[in-house]
């Protein structure tokens, strides 16, 4: 049902706005014909919610109307689950604040975004994960665990994931078990040789605290080898192990890029079948798939390595390369 038409000219293209975007079912396309951006689409759209056509009137001379501003509470709650979940849209948001007994509009959670400045997904991403420093390919990897699930005669499966912060280039290794021994496996396997085939020591691994990456360090198998190999270790803080983001991102990606379509199409009886397309899957991902996120620019992950690899030599050269500190550098 469109909005209600009204003779008053201050409001006439507001309302015709509104009324296109119905029609076209596009809120862009409607913002783009009318010449009006999408923030102040959505907050037409949310003033006639809370008041009506008549709140489209130009109001600019009279105080803000407090009564129509959302109440703190649920301020909070919005602006709480956008960092818990920052990939959600503002209609999810909304629905699942409904769900908790939170009634706010799919509107007033973007208004809300916009006051807070957490008006798209990069700038959630950037309040939930926090922002990681790194100055060139090994300056920092970053190492998960990620469940795949149960294959029919194998039983669990497990990936061991590395990304390395700078390039975003990444490894990956299947197990049917999470353990010390695995995550070390990863490293000494692919990690490692990778980097030292290219002369770029690797000084740092970023974990989160689970018992494959965390414990008494003379009896922990991953601490012991990162000791031995002189490679740094941060931990995420405790009760957030969202700051370790970048693999937490590049799980999403792989799941619905390479996971959920491999499982479509074949029927895996073996963890060697599965590690062979996934790592087919891997040398599309760093070779030839472009990269968006910093450091890259576009580029693919494998050409931000390289392109970085000359970072690392000029600090050779001229006697700087050191084990960086980067206590502190990753921040909320």
């Amino acid at each position: 049902m469109s909005y209600l038409n009204s003779n008053t000219t201050i409001i006439k293209n507001k309302v015709g706005l509104l009324n296109l975007a119905q029609e076209l079912g596009n809120i862009s396309k409607a913002c783009k014909v009318m010449g009006f951006s999408r923030d102040t689409f959505y907050r037409y759209q949310e003033a006639v919610e809370q008041g009506g056509v008549e709140a489209l009137v130009n109001k600019s001379k009279r105080g803000p109307n407090v009564k129509n501003r959302v109440d703190p509470t649920i301020e909070d709650a919005v602006v709480k689950l956008a960092i818990d979940q920052p990939a959600w849209g503002q209609t999810r948001a909304s629905n699942e604040l409904r769900r908790e007994g939170i009634s706010v509009s799919p509107a007033g959670v973007r208004n809300i975004w916009v006051r807070h400045n957490l008006e798209n997904m990069k700038k959630r991403e950037k309040e939930a994960y926090g922002e990681i420093e790194t100055e060139h390919p090994g300056y920092l990897g970053s190492q998960d665990t990620f469940y795949v699930g149960t294959l029919k005669g194998v039983g669990r499966i497990y990936q061991q994931t590395f990304v390395d912060t700078y390039s975003k280039v990444a490894c990956c290794k299947l197990y049917n078990m999470k353990t010390p021994i695995t995550a070390a496996d990863l490293l000494n396997d692919k990690v490692l040789p990778l980097f030292e085939s290219h002369d770029v020591p690797m000084l740092r691994m970023l974990t989160d605290r689970g018992t494959e990456y965390c414990g008494k360090v003379e009896q922990h198998d991953y601490q012991l080898y990162l000791a031995v190999k002189n490679i740094d270790h941060t931990k995420t803080k405790a009760r957030h192990p969202q700051t370790n983001g970048i693999v937490e991102r590049f799980h999403k990606t792989i799941l619905n890029e390479f996971y959920q379509v491999a499982f479509r199409k074949k029927i895996y009886d073996s963890l060697e079948m599965l590690q062979i397309d996934l790592d087919e899957w891997l040398e599309h991902y760093n070779k030839e798939r472009t990269h968006q996120g910093k450091m890259c620019y576009g580029r693919t992950p494998w050409q931000t390595f390289i392109d970085g690899k000359e970072i690392v030599k000029d600090k050779m050269l001229n006697g700087k390369f050191s084990k960086e500190v980067l206590e502190n550098q990753i921040t909320r």
